[in-house]
């Protein structure tokens, strides 16, 4: 098949940075550093199993577009996501002597993604770094925005910065080497942008399960761009999630406490999302926000992918103290994204959240 490549920009003035989004274009990403004027110097930074994958390819691909490339190999997975990982990337910019005109290549998932781009943010005070995602859930999310960071053991994602990329580069070809869990929980993130903001796009997804869990390149490279097309729009109003960047995080403030609660890597993030996206859901539906039938077509969509969406059994005063730490919570309150119907959102405090939650749950237990 000939290759397919699509392209978006995230409008954020000086900043703004391009997004190439196709099949088979991994053999382009020396040609899309070039357009962007990316550094020469440049370190891949990646986990063993992307390195086995893709690693070699990206290198050559880079070295022969006449960039100087290092590889730096780095654990993957959640329980890595910590200072401690980050300092072996300092450690090896330093000995192989990058300096400020240097660049570095995120080549992974979100949390290769996520690390890479928290390094990029402070080493030297600010260096270039490209996204070069290959799980799902990178490519739809985490990837575009800026987001980076590291967790903390008493929170996810609590140190971090607001830095963007130089560019984005997603080839959906990578996804052929994703383990079937993996490209669920990707699917998670997709079906949050239908339920927050395009009831059309929520509906297709449906239409095209069968498609997408085949990982037909044309289904793939559509989602994953109208994915993207609905997270730049949203970062472009509102970079720093100062007000409305924050319905990104449907889902997230009870998905990451189960995160949280269970250990990181005990779930995927995907897959906490997915049951976190239940929970707002049926919290919304009992605020008179969405109907019964909504909360039933999220979560016959989310199971069709193969996604958890019932909470793991712990205290509500657990779930609680996990959500209290959330980064949306403003002087000791929190507010939730909640779902209006299927296609619209709002974020609002919810008064009596212990006794609310306490019979959501409940009734999710009793339905299970």
């Amino acid at each position: 098949m000939a290759s397919i490549l699509e392209r978006l920009m995230v409008g954020l003035g000086e900043r703004a940075y391009p997004i190439w989004i196709g099949h088979r274009i991994l053999d382009r990403l020396g040609e899309a550093l070039h357009d962007v004027a990316f550094p020469r110097q440049v370190a891949i930074i990646t986990s063993p199993t992307i390195a086995e994958h893709y690693g070699e390819q990206v290198q050559t691909v880079l070295h022969n577009a006449g960039f100087r490339v290092s590889t730096i190999i780095i654990p993957d997975g959640e329980e890595h996501k910590n200072f401690e990982t980050l300092q072996k990337i300092f450690d090896a910019l330093i000995e192989e002597g990058f300096d400020r005109s240097s660049g570095l290549v995120a080549l992974g998932g979100g949390v290769i993604g996520d690390m890479v781009g928290f390094a990029a943010a402070i080493f030297l005070r600010g260096i270039a770094f490209a996204q070069v995602p290959t799980t799902l859930l990178a490519q739809v999310d985490s990837s575009v925005g800026g987001k980076t960071a590291v967790n903390h053991p008493l929170g996810k994602n609590l140190i971090g910065a607001f830095y963007q990329p130089r560019h984005v580069h997603i080839d959906v070809a990578t996804l052929t080497t994703l383990p079937p869990r993996e490209f669920a929980a990707g699917m998670a993130e997709v079906v949050k942008y239908g339920i927050i903001c395009d009831q059309a796009f929520f509906h297709s997804l449906t239409e095209q399960r069968e498609e997408l869990c085949r990982q037909e390149p044309q289904a793939l490279v559509r989602t994953v761009k109208r994915s993207c097309q609905i997270k730049a729009n949203v970062v472009e109003v509102d970079e720093k999630e100062s007000s409305f960047r924050a319905i990104l995080n449907f889902g997230h403030t009870f998905g990451h406490a189960v995160e949280t609660l269970a250990g990181y890597g005990a779930y995927r993030h995907g897959e906490a999302v997915a049951i976190g996206m239940v929970v707002a859901a049926e919290l919304s539906c009992r605020l008179g926000l969405c109907e019964p039938q909504n909360v039933a077509a999220i979560r016959e969509l989310l199971v069709s992918f193969g996604l958890p969406v019932d909470p793991p059994d712990y205290s509500i005063d657990q779930y609680l103290a996990a959500m209290q730490r959330d980064k949306k919570v403003k002087e000791g309150v929190l507010r939730l994204v909640l779902n209006r119907g299927i296609g619209e959102c709002l974020i609002q405090e919810v008064p009596d959240l212990d006794s609310l939650l306490t019979k959501t749950l409940q009734a999710g237990i009793a339905r299970g």
